[in-house]
């Protein structure tokens, strides 16, 4: 499979895990899903969840654990974000190079990765829409994304 916006091809880096079933030395169910209740209540995203209950907590894979993602989990306690986590990084990295692009008007790399970025999104919108994941009604620009995210 080719990248997005280069020509270049490549395999990611990471493997799918062998076990079918979380280790004896692991946490309980029960004790790894309120730890995600609470890690999201300070305000961690679900990535920083699960690299924290990694490192930290010793759980090697919530969903062996538990059966469930994180965000499967976060929705069913009903405290999942309003937005993806990919689509709000996304938007995140468009304000910077936005908020670059004003002090640094000639800066034509940035320039075409704020288009590229804006692309991804408008993508990835496109298909949460289509999946029900976002309001149908939902619309990117720079100016909203610096109002929902920055």
């Amino acid at each position: 499979m080719a990248r997005i916006h280069a020509r270049h091809r490549g395999r990611s880096g990471s493997s799918p895990q062998t076990r079918k079933e979380s280790p004896k030395w692991s946490p309980k169910a029960k004790d790894v899903e309120k730890e995600i209740i609470k890690m999201s209540s300070e305000g961690l995203s679900t990535s920083q969840i699960g690299i924290a209950l990694r490192d930290t907590h010793a759980v090697p894979s919530v969903k062996l654990a538990t059966g469930k993602s994180i965000l499967k989990i976060l929705q069913e306690n009903k405290a999942s974000p309003s937005l993806p986590e990919d689509l709000t990084n996304l938007m995140r990295k468009a304000v910077r190079l936005g908020e670059h692009l004003k002090v640094n008007n000639k800066d034509n790399h940035n320039m075409r990765s704020l288009r590229l970025t804006e692309a991804k999104i408008l993508r990835l919108a496109k298909y949460y829409r289509s999946n029900n994941v976002i309001p149908s009604d939902w619309k990117y620009s720079l100016a909203n994304a610096k109002l929902l995210v920055g």
